[in-house]
């Protein structure tokens, strides 16, 4: 996807019989609700359905389509809601339209069960996709042709995306807001939602285990995480946080991992690449001054980080961002303190 300056980014939420009231809401609260006055960016979200008549969902509720799915080529994206019934396959002329939107290269994503409908349009053949945990085993079994992921939030693979469970489903919505409108409108649109602008591991950490006890830890951990967020331009070795927390590097890692479902040292990397993100956008800060308010130490470290985890590079970014979270001036996050080389 590319940004969109000049109107309004299209969106279609497809609805057909069968699709979840809880992932419609998601997708209306993140693309239908006006939040310019706060600096997002207008977006033109359109309920599809192959007819014109209210799509029923459970517990009586109903969706009233505006579009039928002759509208679909003008959509730049296609976000498809999870299902109430994996078994039951989508009408035919859904599946049929979404096969266009894909040979067209629309981008279509699919939150939680909805994969079983991409699955069945034939569009996740040979892809690397991805369900709730809960229902891995029976899309392998159904659609053995799709290379299934157990641990991620999300996932894309040609131009398709999908989503763990439920609130994975807004994970992945505000990374499309990211992926096209920056950093600072996801937030935005995050805030608005009290909810976390993104949030680091995999879907792991929630499968369902046998239950453990209380981790009297868990509160040093989550002084350590604020601590870091605090000091991103400080050398911030796994040592060095795990003395904080009074552990062991290696007990601070196994029980870091326990609890974000990730490495201290992903984690940190994640938070400075955001911290990065914010600069870019709201900042005319140069680039090796950027480099050391996040904490990557020089341009050239941030540059090779951006590269591999965002396909971009940092003057890229503030190209197609900068400004979209407001004045640029001097300013910005992660600014005090002397500057140091980071350590993790």
């Amino acid at each position: 996807m590319t940004q969109s300056t000049t109107r309004a980014h299209r969106i279609a939420l497809l609805a057909f019989p069968g699709v979840r009231a809880f992932d419609v809401s998601i997708i209306t609260e993140v693309w239908g609700v006006d939040r310019t006055d706060r600096g997002v960016p207008a977006f033109d979200l359109r309920r599809v359905a192959a007819e014109p008549a209210p799509v029923a969902m459970r517990g009586g509720l109903a969706v009233t389509p505006d579009r039928t799915l002759a509208w679909l080529p003008r959509a730049e994206l296609i976000v498809v809601p999870g299902l109430d019934d994996h078994e039951t396959p989508a009408p035919g002329p859904v599946l049929e339209a979404l096969r266009r939107a894909h040979a067209r290269g629309t981008t279509i994503a699919a939150l939680c069960g909805g994969a079983f409908t991409l699955a069945q349009a034939g569009l996740l053949d040979g892809r690397r996709a991805l369900t709730h945990w809960n229902l891995i085993d029976l899309l392998r079994e159904r659609h053995p042709g799709v290379r299934v992921e157990p641990d991620a939030l999300f996932v894309e693979d040609g131009n398709i995306w999908t989503a763990a469970g439920t609130a994975a489903g807004i994970d992945l919505c505000l990374h499309l807001v990211r992926t096209v409108h920056g950093a600072e409108a996801a937030a935005a649109v995050a805030r608005s939602m009290v909810t976390a602008p993104f949030r680091t591991g995999s879907q792991a950490q929630f499968i369902e285990h046998p239950a453990a006890p209380a981790d009297p830890d868990a509160d040093a951990l989550a002084a350590v995480r604020e601590y870091a967020l605090g000091h991103l331009h400080e050398p911030l070795s796994v040592p060095r946080l795990a003395a904080r927390a009074g552990m062991s590097p290696r007990s601070f890692a196994r029980h870091f991992a326990a609890a974000t479902g990730s490495t201290p040292v992903r984690w940190l990397l994640d938070q400075r690449i955001a911290a990065a993100q914010r600069l870019l956008e709201r900042t005319g800060l140069s680039m090796p001054e950027i480099a050391r308010r996040a904490g990557f130490g020089s341009e050239v470290t941030m540059r090779q980080h951006f590269a591999t985890r965002l396909a971009t590079s940092p003057r890229a970014y503030r190209a197609s961002f900068a400004g979209a979270g407001g004045a640029v001036g001097s300013g910005g996050a992660g600014s005090g303190g002397a500057g140091g080389r980071g350590g993790a």
